[in-house]
């Protein structure tokens, strides 16, 4: 139907004849002269339609004269240079003067406009409207032009994509699984892949070395603005490697992928950070090094003081004391204080102490009076208050302090201005092998159940086992990690005694990973991976605060597809052909 696309014409086409297929962005009828802005994929063209005499049709003027927002068209015309240059736009030189104009379609009213700013449950709605806007096509052109760029890498240097299954089997550690009724096997599921960890695994015992997919995987888990229940990923796994045959690889890849896609050049190596030093200096294991605020240890400081909550917390093992400084937050309210204590709140802290020291020196604060003067001075000296900053206060257990005390740093980052402009890729390492679930009384693994700990010695890790560290490593970038792996169990009998750690007992572990401990007995080589999220990728390239904005049909953070009205009910015929009932309460 056409001969060029709407946004590639420019002076190399005046005087040719071309047809064009597109949306009518705009439309202006100047009385006797009617502009259309034509929109496609590539881009908007300029559209004239002229009285007869000019144009050599009669019709063309009185159909530009009709169309409205929207409606789909065909345009055939002659290229010609613009009186008006609108160097806005990539054809803002020229423009088409209409000989033929057919309105394919109509469009009706719409919901909303591209020119203005619906809701997202709107634009969610009405997705295909939404994907229309300029700025939605730039998003998702940059996010198949970042997937064409890692396949091209990857392809060029032996790595082999191989697609692993996505019905699957149920498995005991992370996120909640996706669980889909086997009609042919009563009472039984599969289970959607969380990731295709234990098959790329099985891959590397094969001996394909060097494996690759773009992958789909599902978890069941509470949806935000970087998460989804799908999503995609690019998963890899190597044979025979180290942890830094790894991250130099993949480190090259990620540096060259933001060169071509946009044309961002990354710092070259990226700087690494072990897990315990980001952990005290940011309150993140992701840390957003473009913020240079930190946090200061206060717990030696405080110990002499009446205040109940600093001390407890200073002279617990497993407590922490923390500052943070920010410049100039001595303008801050008491409301706006509020406000922090209440965002610190969320991430579970049960209060917000703080000291504010105005432009003359004067301190305010509600924890003064718990200090003698010169260990107050001392505390101020420490955490380097200056005049016009103020310093909020975290204390309690290890991991919730700089749980909340991290994400106070990134509100005041923002509040204040306080982020660099630019890119700021970081190497996260040597994370713990686990952690304590109060909950449920026993050791959860803090990456997978499959990631091996630096030790060799299995005895060593069992008495070890709440200060072990893994050979996990994650990539960060401006506070997102958008890559996580690490070097895998290669042993039988150390993934054995992981899972018993995990409180796996071996009849358990026979039954969910039998396969695994099996293959692992025949010569498995060492190996270790990484899987990066595509969506987050594409989102930072494309500027995106939300994941949304690069996946064409995402689900609300309430888990609904909007256009669709998925997830939706199912017939009781069509559950009992899979043996499933619901029970509803």
């Amino acid at each position: 139907m056409r001969s060029h696309f709407c946004g590639l014409i420019d002076e190399s086409l005046i005087g040719q004849t071309v047809t064009l297929c597109g949306w009518a962005d705009v439309a202006r009828n100047m009385g006797g002269l009617v502009f259309i802005d034509l929109r496609d994929h590539e881009g908007i063209v300029q559209i004239v339609a002229e009285p007869s005499d000019v144009a050599g049709n009669a019709e063309v003027l009185a159909v530009a004269a009709q169309i409205g927002y929207e409606d789909a068209l065909c345009v055939t015309g002659i290229v010609r240079k613009r009186e008006s240059v609108n160097n806005k736009i990539r054809t803002g030189q020229v423009e088409v003067v209409a000989t033929k104009i057919e309105v394919v379609n109509k469009a009706e009213p719409l919901p909303f406009h591209h020119h203005e700013n619906p809701g997202e449950d709107v634009r969610l709605k009405y997705r295909y409207l939404d994907l229309r806007a300029p700025e939605m096509q730039r998003k998702m052109r940059t996010r198949t032009k970042l997937v064409a760029t890692l396949r091209r890498y990857l392809d060029e240097r032996g790595f082999q994509d191989i697609e692993t299954p996505i019905l699957t089997k149920a498995t005991p550690e992370g996120a909640r699984d996706f669980l889909v009724p086997a009609r042919m096997h009563p009472g039984e599921f599969y289970a959607l892949p969380q990731s295709p960890q234990l098959f790329k695994q099985i891959l590397m015992m094969a001996g394909f070395d060097r494996y690759y997919q773009i992958a789909r995987c599902f978890r069941d888990e509470a949806l935000r603005a970087d998460r989804q229940l799908e999503f995609t990923q690019l998963d890899m796994e190597f044979a025979w490697v180290d942890e830094k045959i790894v991250q130099d690889t993949v480190e090259e890849m990620i540096r060259e992928v933001f060169k071509e896609v946009i044309d961002v050049e990354l710092v070259n190596p990226f700087p690494r950070m072990t897990y315990a030093e980001a952990m005290r200096r940011y309150g993140s294991d992701k840390p957003d090094l473009r913020i240079a605020l930190e946090l200061v240890d206060v717990a030696e400081l405080v110990k002499g003081s009446e205040f109940k909550v600093f001390t407890d917390a200073a002279n617990d093992a497993d407590g922490r004391v923390v500052a943070l400084r920010i410049p100039g937050g001595a303008s801050l309210s008491r409301k706006q204080i509020d406000e922090y204590a209440a965002h610190a709140a969320k991430y579970g802290a049960k209060g917000l102490a703080y000291v504010k020291l105005d432009e003359a020196g004067a301190i305010n604060s509600p924890i003064a009076k718990f200090f003698a003067e010169d260990a107050f001075q001392a505390l101020l000296a420490a955490i380097g208050l200056k005049n016009g900053d103020i310093a909020f206060f975290g204390a309690g257990a290890y991991n919730k302090v700089s749980d909340f005390m991290g994400a106070l740093r990134l509100k005041a980052g923002k509040d204040f201005g306080l982020i660099a402009a630019g890119w700021a890729p970081l190497w996260v390492t040597d994370f713990p092998m686990f952690e304590w679930d109060e909950e449920e009384q026993r050791y959860v693994a803090l990456h997978h159940p499959f990631t091996a700990p630096a030790v060799d010695s299995i005895d060593d890790l069992r008495a070890n086992a709440k200060a072990a560290v893994s050979r996990g490593y994650d990539m960060v970038l401006n506070g997102n990690e958008i890559g996580g792996g690490s070097i895998r169990i290669h042993s039988s009998k150390m993934q054995s005694a992981v899972f018993e750690l995990l409180g796996i007992d071996a009849e358990e572990a026979q039954a969910k990973f039998g396969f695994l401990l099996d293959a692992l007995k025949y010569g498995a080589p060492p190996h270790g991976g990484i899987a990066f999220g595509i969506d987050r990728i594409a989102a930072l390239m494309a500027g995106s605060e939300s994941i949304r904005d690069v996946i064409a049909f995402p689900k609300t953070t309430g888990a609904q597809c909007l256009m669709t009205g998925a997830p939706s009910e199912v017939p009781d015929k069509q559950l009992a052909e899979v043996h499933v009932r619901v029970r509803k309460e």
